[in-house]
């Protein structure tokens, strides 16, 4: 099976401290390294988990507040200085593209390659990104600035051919992948084997939802349902419930009430607020609803 990891960059919030680091994250799957949100210094932090940016294609980016996207210069800058030549695509609520078409132009000004900017409708729950292996959505999130999250589903893949039907058959590798594609198997003799008895189901497909910084929703609820794991932004513990509201955040709580809800596998909290200096707190305030809870963390790797 292809892994299906999310690596945790970056999991502060706007205030920097020394424990955390801006919002980032990586979500590794079928070879290729997905980008979601871009906070300042993200490109030192991937080299130092040893992360490849070549591999990255496709950059996701929930809102255009500092915490979020400021560090995109510098990523673009150090894949030049690296000698990218691949296109890359930034996926983005349209706020974005000014900032970006200045920068590229103050700082990047002589690119071996294409940057795209594609604006992604924060209104709306669809479709922005799609390939053979896995389908982006955007996820509605209510917050001070246009924003939003990304649902990213694994495509179906196919039957797995019995291993021990290709000898005792003597299947040829030439037609391994029309059997998984459906075929039958004839014999030398006209008996047919049926494709039932070559193959055993696919693996199951995996799902990752990102919702960042946002009031708590329930219409999320029925977008992430079932999601195998969910990163919710926590920045307040309940404590802070009134700062939260001020601020257009979500507590622990309330972060642990949507994955029990959407009937999540896993939850992950984390973009904590520089005056959060308890997170085992807020861990324990999260786990009270939802015990399948864990805290983000720099460097974290969740296999999903």
């Amino acid at each position: 099976m292809e892994p299906f990891e999310l690596h945790i960059i970056g999991c502060g919030s706007a205030n920097p401290t020394q424990r955390h680091r801006p919002a980032c994250q990586i979500l590794s799957t079928h070879g290729k390294n997905f980008m979601i949100d871009c906070g300042e210094g993200s490109q030192t932090r991937l080299a130092r988990m040893g992360l490849s940016m070549k591999r990255i294609g496709h950059i996701f980016i929930s809102h255009a507040h500092a915490d979020h996207c400021l560090g995109l210069p510098g990523l673009i800058c150090t894949m030049s200085l690296l000698g990218r030549t691949s296109q890359i695509h930034i996926h983005a609520p349209q706020e974005l593209e000014p900032f970006m078409q200045t920068a590229l132009e103050t700082f990047c000004p002589n690119l071996e390659f294409a940057v795209t900017f594609h604006t992604v409708d924060t209104c709306q729950h669809q479709i922005v990104f799609e390939d053979r292996s896995v389908e982006v959505w955007s996820l509605p999130l209510r917050h001070r600035v246009p924003c939003c999250g990304y649902l990213f589903r694994e495509k179906p893949g196919l039957p797995h051919i019995r291993r021990e039907m290709i000898d005792m058959y003597e299947i040829p590798v030439c037609q391994i992948n029309n059997i998984k594609a459906g075929m039958d198997w004839t014999l030398p003799d006209g008996t047919l084997v049926p494709n039932s008895r070559l193959t055993t189901p696919p693996s199951p497909t995996r799902s990752f939802a990102y919702c960042s910084d946002t009031t708590p929703l329930p219409s999320l609820v029925p977008m992430i349902e079932g999601v195998d794991l969910l990163f919710h932004e926590a920045t307040f513990d309940q404590e802070n419930e009134f700062r939260a509201r001020q601020t257009f955040h979500s507590t622990t709580l309330e972060a642990a009430q949507i994955a029990h809800d959407a009937h999540v596998g896993r939850l992950c909290i984390g973009h904590y607020s520089s005056r959060m200096d308890d997170e085992q707190k807020m861990l324990h305030e999260a786990q009270s609803i939802f015990p399948n809870t864990v805290l983000a963390n720099e460097g974290l790797t969740l296999k999903i």
